[in-house]
């Protein structure tokens, strides 16, 4: 059964650590990097609707971009072109609706670079466009809630970067967070409550991390069951990390490459 697109409402508050945060030193195969095992040979949905010659885009296709890459598009705009918050949200909704009536996608080559690079530089170029943007569009369909106060919010704690690092940055996070909602949700529908628990004490941990001991004590388990915990919840992680950029990305190859950009 697939997966349904994710609200963005709907996403994990825990504090969010990145991968070199994430103790993954216990099991190599464990570990989120990984050898980069059960990649799929190909995800087509990207190459199908980019050889679609009127350039259509299915809903579900535009709904995993738009989830994937609302909020960097969103500080791109407020970061290098300057623009006012409403206006930054109102071209941030005109060009994710171009992708649908434009052929955007079907410009996309991916022997040309990644899926990620060409959307940033289409954007640049959307909104050189729009020097006077009056009709605010909507997104033909789509379902996903972009939040561009959060946003807005987050841009004001940010440290001092370039519009490419902050793309590059946010792109890592809405990554991240979208992985951890799918492996919250996961844990909660399968029994798995006390792995996730565990795991988000210890690798999403605010602070100083605790000790195995302490979990162990806490959760009345041995320690070895706390490195067990620890192993199924990052691999499942890495796994749903990697679903969520197979849907944004054209292939096998540029599947590893952007895992490994979002793993560095």
């Amino acid at each position: 059964m697939r997966r349904q697109p994710v609200p963005l409402e709907g996403r994990f508050t825990g504090h969010l650590r990145y991968p070199d945060q994430i103790d993954m030193a216990q099991d190599a195969d464990t570990r989120l990097g990984g050898p980069y095992r059960g990649f799929p040979d190909t995800r087509s949905s990207l190459l199908d609707a980019a050889a679609q010659p009127d350039g259509t885009i299915s809903r579900e296709s535009l709904e995993a971009i738009i989830t994937a890459y609302w909020k960097p598009a969103y500080k791109h705009i407020r970061m290098k072109w300057r623009r006012p918050n409403e206006e930054a949200k109102d071209l941030v909704q005109g060009f994710f609706a171009s992708f649908s009536t434009t052929g955007v996608l079907a410009r996309f080559d991916p022997t040309r670079g990644s899926f990620r690079n060409y959307l940033r530089t289409c954007l640049d170029r959307y909104v050189l466009k729009q020097h006077e943007f009056a009709t605010r569009e909507k997104r033909g369909g789509a379902v996903v809630t972009i939040d561009c106060e959060e946003a807005e919010r987050e841009l004001l704690t940010s440290p001092a970067a370039s519009p490419e690092e902050i793309f590059f940055r946010e792109w890592r996070r809405q990554m991240f967070g979208l992985a951890l909602d799918d492996l919250r949700r996961h844990a909660l529908s399968t029994g798995h409550e006390l792995q996730f628990r565990v795991f988000e004490q210890y690798d999403l941990a605010d602070g100083e991390r605790p000790r195995y001991s302490d979990l162990a004590h806490e959760h009345r388990i041995a320690e070895t069951a706390v490195v067990n915990h620890l192993a199924w919840a990052r691999r499942e992680l890495r796994r749903y990390l990697v679903e969520r950029l197979a849907e944004v990305t054209a292939g096998a190859a540029e599947l590893r490459s952007e895992t490994r950009a979002l793993l560095k």
